[in-house]
């Protein structure tokens, strides 16, 4: 009879997303990752395979988590209100391991590697660009956004915004929470 793991699953992938987060792909290490995950290397190899196949995990985490956040949020104040308050809430994260967006920053990151875990990451921002995209139609159908505008570019312009907040958010001397209003704001105008 196998021999059952003496861990959660999802708690060490939760931890890894954490660490690439931060440190992005190149600069975690197998050490690193093996001594925040508490394991040894047989034991990691045996329950993720690779470096490439737990960072998928951790980006598909993190990518999931926030699709459930965004939901979450207009299931609770509506579509534009959400919209609106997004801004604010990405860079008042408290529980991120880092500001800037994971996913562009693996983007960023990858490509020049031509490693296919940045097509990942892009095929996620995409699917991210596709829910602001939705919420933008939601708000057109909720009479609070203009049927003139396009859902799909409304959104494209909302992600690359959300993107620069975050960058901006990890820069000294930058006031995040000004250009977090200023993205808001933006949005009254539509």
């Amino acid at each position: 009879m196998p021999r059952r793991p003496s861990y959660d699953r999802d708690t060490l992938i939760e931890r890894a997303r954490d660490i690439f987060w931060r440190q992005g792909w190149a600069g975690t290490s197998l050490k690193d990752l093996e001594a925040v995950l508490n394991m040894k290397p047989g034991s990691f190899y045996a329950a993720f395979g690779s470096k490439d196949a737990l960072f998928e995990l951790a980006l598909e985490k993190y990518a999931a988590d926030g699709a459930a956040r965004l939901e979450a949020l207009a299931e609770e104040h509506g579509a534009l209100a959400t919209l609106k308050l997004y801004p604010r809430l990405v860079i008042e994260n408290g529980a991120a391991a880092a500001k800037a967006c994971m996913l562009a920053k693996t983007v960023l990151e990858l490509t020049a590697r031509e490693h296919a875990l940045a097509d990942r990451a892009n095929a996620l921002l995409l699917e991210a660009e596709a829910r602001f995209a939705g919420l933008f139609r939601r708000a057109q159908s909720d009479g609070d956004i203009l049927e003139s505008h396009d859902p799909q570019a409304l959104a494209r312009r909302y992600q690359s915004d959300l993107i620069g907040l975050r960058i901006s958010a990890e820069r000294d001397g930058v006031d995040a929470q000004a250009i977090a209003a200023e993205i808001a704001e933006s949005l009254n105008r539509l």
